[in-house]
């Protein structure tokens, strides 16, 4: 059990049957009343966002989620493969689980698999990956207004906002936080 006051930004916790990731939290001592601890969970069986308050003081369940390295296969149907890299052990993952992070999975992309009591409830890719542009629309020539960008179909099928220099056939640095160009590769 953990107190609510010790919560930290990452911090994943078992509350109401479910488990959460603390994206945020704020400590509040008003000047009347007691104190507590306005925070925003993501549930990381649903992905869903929620806002919370706890009274201080009060217990929580940590939950401690499991991290295993594996490498990504390929996709049958609804479900994409993984492969552990050490015991060649191959684990499915519904294309529900991972919706945002299924934009930049390519064969032999390294990822690790988060896991709670051996149940996987998400996948962790890198911060920044590299695509190849497989459709890209033609720049305007003239159209070079501060920032000016133009369209980008990746191989994974995002679709991202690059600068009117790149073309098509080229790799780029994406990020998969937000899913916009970071630099050429």
């Amino acid at each position: 059990m953990i107190s609510v006051n010790d919560f930290k930004t990452g911090m994943t916790i078992k509350y109401d049957g479910q488990i959460f990731k603390v994206l945020e939290f704020l400590h509040v001592k008003p000047g009347k009343g007691a104190a507590f601890v306005r925070t925003k969970l993501r549930n990381l069986r649903s992905g869903a966002n929620i806002d919370k308050t706890f009274n201080a003081g009060e217990k929580v369940e940590k939950a401690h989620i499991d991290y295993r390295k594996m490498q990504y296969s390929y996709s049958a149907g609804d479900d994409y493969i993984f492969m552990d890299q050490e015991s060649y052990e191959m684990v499915e993952i519904p294309r529900s689980a991972i919706e945002w992070e299924r934009n930049f999975l390519k064969e032999s992309l390294e990822v690790s698999i988060e896991m709670f009591e051996g149940e996987i409830i998400g996948v962790t890719l890198p911060d920044k990956i590299t695509l190849k542009i497989v459709e890209c629309d033609p720049a305007v020539k003239g159209n070079t207004a501060t920032n000016a960008t133009k369209n980008a179909t990746v191989e994974t099928g995002l679709l991202v906002k690059v600068p009117l220099f790149i073309e098509n056939e080229e790799e780029i640095i994406v990020s998969t936080q937000d899913g916009k160009y970071a630099s050429r590769a």
